[in-house]
């Protein structure tokens, strides 16, 4: 149809709706054509049970992916047309179970020759096709159970979003931003601590004359994201990377990830060798930022924060 070329791929959804009651239209008439009063929608649940005998709905909801709510409405129209039998005992007698009547066991011999002639009808189709739809489907439903669509469109959108995010030195017209934006993190989940107030009180003298950096995220001009890169006086570790801060309202723009690599980068320039942080576990988004970013997990280094139950190295050199 014209309007899917026009909507683009926008619009999948929507075609493959389209052809499925196109098919199923189809579908109802070919029963027809054979003289079966049966409806499309029934044929996976009576498919089952007529090739592996009685089933809980629950088991016939897992083989054919449809829920129990769906699964249980089918069974009761196939009851009504006196196809099934609903809440059979089983032999265990600990479950009830759904099968075939013998009006249904009939059913499902009557319609083998149907079913042959539907897959020859088909595989024509498949000939005369460029692609093969049936085989293209089953990596389809492969590929989608991997990775969802609206997991790679959110992957989509933040690379988008993410190259309008500019990664600029601080200057001293951020240090209200440096402040606020670390303020507002650390309140919502934990309370200021005394080392907090000293690395965000006084920026210059406390980081970046020590040898250390701060980066700022701008989206849109706006400072929306902050992270510190901490000079140590540690005979293992060259820097800390700290007062990592993004707006709530920058979430899902890829900003931690810039502002890490930032980091990073400036830290390999500078000749480090390991960079050193700390965190709480309760932050799993940030803890699995830092092991994106190459950091591991250590134990036993001192800390002046009260929240710190996580302590994470990066080795930059060997």
């Amino acid at each position: 149809m014209d309007i899917f070329e026009k909507t683009g791929k926008m619009a999948l959804g929507s075609r493959l709706r389209f052809m499925a009651s196109q098919i199923t239209e189809e579908a109802v008439k070919i029963y027809e054509l054979y003289d079966v009063d049966f409806s499309p929608k029934w044929f996976p649940v009576f498919f089952v049970l007529s090739k592996e005998g009685t089933k809980t709905i629950t088991e016939i909801a897992n083989e054919i992916g449809h829920s129990q709510p769906s699964v249980t409405k089918i069974i009761k129209e196939m009851a009504l047309a006196g196809l099934v039998i609903d809440n059979i005992k089983s032999n265990d007698k600990r479950r009830n179970v759904t099968g075939l009547t013998e009006k249904g066991i009939k059913l499902s011999e009557k319609i083998k020759v149907q079913i042959g002639d539907v897959d020859h009808a088909i595989d024509e189709i498949i000939k005369e096709a460029t692609h093969n739809l049936w085989e293209a489907l089953a990596e389809w439903e492969f590929l989608l159970d991997q990775k969802p669509l609206l997991k790679r469109v959110q992957e989509q959108k933040k690379l988008r979003e993410s190259k309008d995010v500019q990664i600029v030195p601080y200057e001293p017209k951020y240090k209200l931003a440096f402040k606020a934006l670390n303020e507002e993190w650390i309140s919502t989940y934990f309370e200021m601590e005394e080392a907090d107030y000293k690395a965000l009180d006084n920026p210059e003298d406390y980081i970046l004359a020590k040898g250390g950096k701060i980066f700022v995220a701008l989206y849109n001009s706006e400072p929306l994201g902050v992270c510190a890169l901490m000079k140590m006086d540690d005979p293992n570790y060259d820097f800390e990377l700290a007062k990592m801060a993004v707006s709530p309202k920058a979430q899902g723009k890829n900003i931690g990830w810039l502002l890490g690599q930032a980091a990073i980068y400036s830290a390999k320039d500078l000749g480090a060798s390991k960079i050193y942080l700390e965190s709480n576990t309760i932050l799993k988004p940030a803890i699995n930022l830092y092991y994106k970013l190459g950091f591991n997990k250590i134990v036993g280094h001192s800390t002046p924060y009260k929240r710190c139950n996580i302590q994470m190295e990066l080795q930059l050199k060997d």
